[in-house]
């Protein structure tokens, strides 16, 4: 593919309807509703109800996303799914969301890397691509955090929302598409987010359900200190390696962790001039889902700018750091 790269073609995205203000999670959680907006700019958030699950909101936005592009489900060669919170251990979600959306033509697997799983999946299709130019990869990232949350940890509950982000991704001509993208993983830091049992190790079983060792765990400050030592120097590195400078960025998207988070960092990376996307405010934590969310509000709103260079930086558990730099060409006519 030496005139080509693979780029975002068009995106998509869905979040429940169900809209849980601050006051509803503080009365859970111990607190007052300003006290949450103080610490986190969270505002909303929004929850998948009982009858639906993570490939649920994943078909949806898969759905909107292939609409957007002008393409039919089977025309898809490649379906991958980002998830943290599987709809069970098996099979792989992204098998249950071919059949939900009739992508019987595509290979299907799930990715794992918590928050920055949106960024792991553009690569990995933009690897694919380049061995098959003509493919077709949807790449979904779709979380839903109020299933393992635990309303009496206020350090948690109040961050995390539900929600579905897509982008299909195909060949462009250069200069448009995929420049680069900066993949880390600190596996020394693992136990800093964390849900214990579940796995092999910590098979379920009373003693697991009673100790709340399905829950969602996070030791916060220890991870907003490894996002500010971490991250700016990898979206550095990024940038400068593709023979741009920070200053030539046109917009960032980061994942929306916490919105006093995303300041520290927009801060610490140099990308104040940037026009930084934020949804946290409405939606809160939505996973992997928050990085592809937003960027298909921003695409949806007209906000990217054809040849625009827009930033993606997604960083969770594992702890895994992902960042990929597009020169954006717009959705497929």
């Amino acid at each position: 593919m030496p005139n080509h790269t693979a780029a975002i073609l068009a995106t998509g995205s869905y979040v429940p309807k169900e809209e849980v203000s601050n006051e509803e999670v503080a009365a859970r959680c111990g607190v007052t509703a300003d006290w949450i907006e103080t610490k986190t700019e969270i505002r909303t958030r929004r929850y998948a109800p009982p009858h639906q699950a993570t490939s649920d909101l994943a078909a949806r936005a898969g759905s909107e996303a292939l609409k957007a592009a002008g393409l039919e489900p089977t025309a898809v060669d490649y379906l991958i799914v980002s998830t943290s919170t599987a709809d069970s251990p098996q099979p792989p979600t992204s098998a249950l969301v071919q059949h939900a959306l009739g992508a019987y033509g595509a290979a299907c697997f799930d990715v794992n890397a918590v928050c920055s799983g949106f960024v792991y999946g553009l690569e990995l299709a933009r690897g694919l691509i380049a061995l098959r130019p003509g493919a077709r990869a949807l790449v979904i990232a779709a979380d839903v955090y109020s299933r393992i949350l635990d309303f009496s940890d206020r350090r948690t509950a109040p961050l995390f929302g539900d929600g579905a982000g897509a982008a299909v991704v195909g060949a462009a001509e250069q200069p448009y598409g995929i420049l680069d993208t900066d993949l880390a993983t600190s596996g020394g830091a693992h136990h800093l987010i964390r849900v214990e049992a579940g796995g092999s190790r910590l098979p379920a079983s009373g003693q697991t359900v009673a100790e709340g060792g399905h829950y969602f765990r996070m030791e916060g400050r220890a991870v907003r200190a490894f996002v500010n030592e971490h991250v700016p120097p990898a979206l550095g590195r990024l940038v400068e390696g593709t023979g741009l400078a920070l200053a030539d960025i046109d917009h960032f998207i980061p994942h929306q962790a916490n919105g006093v988070m995303m300041r520290e960092l927009v801060e610490a990376s140099g990308l104040t001039h940037a026009t930084v996307h934020r949804t946290v405010e409405r939606y809160g934590n939505t996973g992997s889902a928050s990085i592809a969310v937003t960027l298909d509000e921003a695409n949806r709103s007209g906000r990217l700018g054809h040849g625009d260079l827009v930033l993606l930086a997604g960083f969770g558990g594992g702890m895994a750091v992902g960042s990929t730099l597009l020169r954006w060409q717009g959705e497929a006519a």
